[in-house]
Formats: C-alpha cells, structure tokens, sequence
C-alpha cells in the first residue's frame, strides 16, 4: 500500500532505442506520485506506447533505471484488442489478465462491465462486439486486476458521448495513478494534474503540473520567450557582424576591435536557446475522386440494428451520388460498423455498388492494411500510373519519412498507421469512401487538415464518428440515425 503524494514510478536517465540506432528516449528522468492523473503527450510515433511498454517491463531500457515502488501491481488497456483474442468469449478474455487461475471469476467480471456500463454475456465472442464495445472491454479489462498504476492508451476511441462521459466521471473517482495517452483535450483537461511531454525531436520527456490546458499554454509562453530572446539576440549578432566588417577594413588598431566584435558575435551565438519545436502537422491535402462516374454510385436497401443483444432489419433508400456524403449516427454496438461491412462486401441484401466504382474504406483497427507489407509496398500497391517520386512526394506530406518508407506496417504506431491508411486514400482516387471513426489515433493537429480534406471530397462518402468539432468541419448531406 503507498502513502499519499509518496514517488511510485522513477526515471533515472533511461535511454531506450528501436533497432539499430534508432533513438526513442535519451537520458530520460522523471517521477510520478501515487494519486497522481498524468497526461502523456507527444506526436504520432514519438515513442508514448513505447514508454507504457518500458514500465509493464515488456522491454528493458538500454541505459538508466526504471524503479517502480515494490509490490505495486500495473494494467494497461491497449488500443486495441490483439487479433489473437478476437475468438475468445468474454470469460476467456478476462481469464488472460490473470497469470493464475481465478476460481468463481463471473462476480469480477460482472462488477467491471457494470463500471464500464457494458453488462453483455460471459460466453459472448470478442468479434462480435463493436469499437466502442471493445474500448469498454478494454479498460474492464484492467480495471479488473484492480491495479495501483492504471495505464490507459486512447481511452476515448471509438466511444460515443455517454461513454466518454461514464469514463470521465470514473477517472475523477479514481483513487489510485493513472497515466493516459490521448488526444481529446476536453477529456484530458477534465481529470489530469499533470503532463509527461515526449518531445520526439530531442529525445526527452518534459514534466510539467497542472492540466492539460495549463500546460500547453505554459508551453507556448515558453516559446513566444524563447523565440523573443533568440531575435534579441539576433539583432545584436548582426550589429557586432556588420561593426566587425566595418572595423576590419580600416587595419590598425581597427583590426583588433573588429576580432573583438567578431568573438562577441560568437558568445552571442551560443547564448541562443534551441526552441522546442512543435509537433509537426501534415500538409493540406486534396483527395481526388474518380472522376467518370455520373449516375449513382451506392443504394443502402436495408441495414440492421442491434438492441437487447438482438438484431432487427429495417428497410431503407438511400441513393447516394457524386458529392454526396452521408453521415451514420448511433450508439456503441447498435450497427453502424456492421452496416460499413456489408457495404464493403457489396451485400447483395442491402447494398448495390455501381460496378465499376473504386472504394476505399478506412477501418478502425486497420486491418484493410496488410502488416506484413513494408509501408513503400503498400503504398505504391495503389499508386496506378504515378511514378514513384510522386507517390514519395504524397507520402511526405503525411510525415512518411524514408525510414518509414522501409518499415514494416506492423511496426509502426497506431497513429502512423492512420496517416499511411489517408495516403492510400489520396493514391488510390476512390469514387467512394467508407470511414470508419477516421480520427481515432490520429495527432490533435492533423484532424482539422484531415476534415478539410474530407469537407472538399467530390465523390460519395459514408462516414462515422462520435469526435462532434469533426464532423462540425464537413459537409454532411444525409444522416442516417441508426438509434431512431
């Protein structure tokens, strides 16, 4: 048992990297007290499941020491539930979070659906369930190891209002530590007391206290200083420089006072403090759509919705065109995925696809991606006619690196995966576009660009999310409330 405000977790000058001299943290330190709800910040492949991954003990750091108070016991809820439990039943998931074997488990499991608002069937399979219903497994999942350190990796995605809300409010009771990676700043700011900052260009891990608002204005303020000294001196560089130049012509005793000013140019150099650098966001982006298509490109005849555990079909006529997008509402596990699904597999019972239109659809495990397949296979799989210095160009645009290009789908990050998924997009010219919680993962600064883009696409689109300052950025035609 720890004391209140007792140091649970410690960094000590750890370093860690990912293959060959690939540097994710650098000579990290910091400690989180017991009690304490932390916020780990930091863009899109910046190592943050890295860092989870280092205090489950998982992985071991290269260098420096990780001290963790002893007999504390530590549960993470993952992004998303690994293929390899997809068949399990609701019982068996549980079981698997147990090194031993826990006799009379049902009264456990019973207790954490009811904290997640999920009361479902102990003999259920994973599969059957939605994102959303997932993400409460997930966390139940956790919760039920009744952890001292609980740590959480996009708690959000894939619930809908009352769930983040029912979450929210869970969090806030929460006696014990927690530290969350995540990208919904309401969220964040509603329970957290402090901030860890992974700042992917210098390989640290800023720590500051107070929420999440507090701390990226002290961040910005930070850097609006940092940036008014180095142009203070700036200026005063430029003064010594051009006295420097002015002084060396005159030879003499003049010689002397322009090395003078020169080396006081220097000085001034090195008093210059390297800003810390912002996350970078990708660039606007444009998704072109196959441009013969004319009449209509899809017809939903039919979709079911499932209440009380129970499917029911109801019929429907919906047309959809060129610049048209349509939008599912509902709450987790009534249908909506299921309905993406069989428009992706042209269910002859509720959907006609105009025979030659290209789709693309945006799945929120990823799993239209194949993991095997090196990021530069993938995306030039898709890439037609284009050569592939354009289709580098496209993927630049998306922070696809060349060290990305040469990685494995299966290695990178949730969030990197999301903007190789967009790059395919915009490769690939769909006539229609199928999305599926499309900002799920996705860095807080590249979802305005990701709306633009979707706002300004010509052909018909059929879109899900639960994000509202997303949706409220697109052009919608159409809604179809699976709820009503």
């Amino acid at each position: 048992m720890s004391s209140d405000n007792e140091i649970i977790l410690r960094f000590d000058n750890v370093s860690f990297e990912f293959g060959h001299n690939k540097h994710i943290f650098e000579d990290v330190s910091f400690s989180v007290r017991n009690g304490m709800k932390v916020a780990l910040m930091g863009q899109n492949g910046s190592g943050k499941s890295t860092l989870f991954n280092l205090i489950m003990r998982t992985i071991a750091p290269e260098s420096g020491k990780i001290n963790v108070k002893q007999n504390l016991l530590i549960a993470t809820a993952l992004q998303v539930i690994p293929r390899k439990e997809m068949d399990m039943t609701v019982s068996g998931f549980f079981e698997k979070r147990f090194a031993k074997k826990i006799y009379n488990i049902d009264p456990l499991i019973d207790r954490v659906l009811e904290v997640v608002n999920m009361p479902v069937p102990h003999d259920r399979i994973i599969k059957s369930f939605s994102g959303g219903q997932q993400a409460r497994l997930l966390l139940a999942s956790a919760l039920i190891q009744d952890p001292d350190i609980l740590l959480l990796d996009e708690p959000t995605n894939n619930l809908d209002k009352a769930g983040i809300e029912h979450l929210t409010e869970f969090l806030k009771n929460y006696k014990k530590t927690v530290v969350v990676i995540s990208h919904d700043a309401s969220f964040l700011n509603s329970f957290t007391d402090g901030v860890l900052y992974l700042d992917s260009f210098t390989k640290k891990i800023e720590q500051y206290f107070g929420n999440y608002s507090d701390v990226v204005g002290e961040i910005l303020i930070r850097i609006e200083k940092e940036n008014r000294k180095n142009a203070k001196l700036a200026k005063e560089i430029q003064e010594n420089k051009d006295k420097a130049n002015f002084f060396a012509h005159k030879g003499g005793q003049m010689r002397l006072v322009a090395r003078r000013m020169r080396e006081r140019a220097e000085e001034l150099e090195e008093a210059k403090v390297d800003v810390r650098k912002e996350d970078k966001a990708i660039r606007s982006f444009i998704i072109p759509s196959q441009p013969e298509l004319v009449d209509e490109i899809i017809k939903i005849t039919s979709f079911k919705v499932i209440k009380h555990h129970k499917a029911v079909t109801h019929k429907a006529n919906i047309s959809l065109k060129r610049r048209m997008h349509l939008l599912l509402r509902g709450p987790n596990g009534i249908g909506k995925s299921t309905l993406l699904e069989m428009i992706a597999e042209r269910d002859p019972k509720s959907v006609i696809i105009a025979p030659s239109v290209r789709f693309s659809y945006y799945k929120q495990d990823f799993s239209m991606l194949n993991f095997e397949d090196t990021v530069r296979d993938s995306l030039i799989a898709v890439s037609g006619e284009k050569s592939e210095v354009d289709m580098r160009g496209i993927a630049a645009g998306f922070l696809i690196d060349p060290e990305m290009m040469n990685a494995k789908i299966g290695n990178l990050s949730e969030g990197q995966k999301g903007l190789v998924a967009f790059a395919k997009i915009v490769l690939l010219r769909p006539g229609l576009l199928i999305l599926d919680e499309p900002t799920n993962h996705i860095n807080f600064r590249h979802i305005p660009i990701i709306a633009e883009a979707l706002n300004k696409y010509e052909g018909a689109m059929i879109l899900v999310s639960h994000v509202k300052e997303f949706v409220d950025k697109i052009r919608i035609d159409e809604i179809l409330d699976l709820d009503k």
